[in-house]
């Protein structure tokens, strides 16, 4: 299938992309969210002079990365390139849901746009079918406020069962919120409980078949619902997503 330990996971990557952690309890983050959300400008503001920039494994896009240091804790974020899905329709969409995938970070951070929020929570939902460690981060919160949009940010966090942060990255309002939601999910000390996305009946069934079968065969940091859901859209450039390097 090519999703066994020895063909996925962190190691492999943080090799390809010269990921070096400064003690073993460093956390690896992965900053994602559509283009144009402010979500480089939350990387630029946390990581500040402390990154730098190469390209992903096999690919011309541009990979940078960056060291923050919150509390007693190093973290080690990765701003993935920006896109609206994860069905890699595009080399940059093939990269972000590489990474989120296969790549293992210890938690996802995604960015949205307080201004177009439903629009963006299509990305949101996606990462949430891969991944429990996800926080969201509402960016923008000044220009919703400017249109006289009001968002319930705990209303939401129930909604999706994640923590949801408000932040205007551009003055640096709520980053140290979102560090702290950041820290508390990777230390545990919350656990986010995403909302399961249920799909028509004749899908349930057949992902209810191919799950226990598909479980037996995976990475244990994959999410067997997920790779059943993939397994039935027949893409195997999911199940082959190093395959280039």
């Amino acid at each position: 299938m090519g999703l066994t330990n020895n063909s996925t996971g962190i190691g492999a990557l943080e090799k390809e992309l010269k990921i070096e952690r400064m003690t073993d309890d460093d956390k690896v983050i992965a900053i994602a969210g559509n283009p144009n959300v402010g979500k480089s400008t939350i990387f630029n503001s946390l990581t500040g002079l402390n990154q730098h920039t190469g390209n992903w494994p096999g690919k011309t896009v541009t990979n940078a990365q960056g060291k923050y240091k919150f509390k007693d804790r190093n973290f080690i974020l990765v701003d993935i390139p920006g896109t609206y899905s994860l069905m890699a329709n595009s080399v940059e969409e093939e990269v972000a849901r590489d990474f989120i995938c296969f790549g293992n970070p210890d938690a996802t951070i995604v960015v949205a746009d307080a201004t177009l929020l439903e629009r963006n929570l299509n990305l949101v939902l996606q990462t949430m079918e891969i991944t429990s460690n996800i926080i969201v981060c509402v960016n923008l919160m000044d220009e919703a406020r400017r249109k006289k949009i009001h968002i319930d940010l705990e209303l939401l966090s129930e909604l999706l069962g994640v923590p949801v942060i408000g932040t205007s990255a551009r003055s640096g309002k709520g980053l140290d919120d979102l560090m702290q939601a950041v820290y508390d999910v990777t230390a545990k000390k919350i656990v986010p409980e995403p909302v399961k996305i249920e799909y028509d009946g004749v899908i349930e069934e057949a992902i209810a078949v191919l799950e226990p079968e598909v479980k037996k065969h995976l990475n244990e940091n994959l999410n067997s619902r997920w790779v059943a859901l993939k397994l039935l859209d027949s893409d195997e450039s999911y199940f082959y997503p190093w395959k280039n390097i």
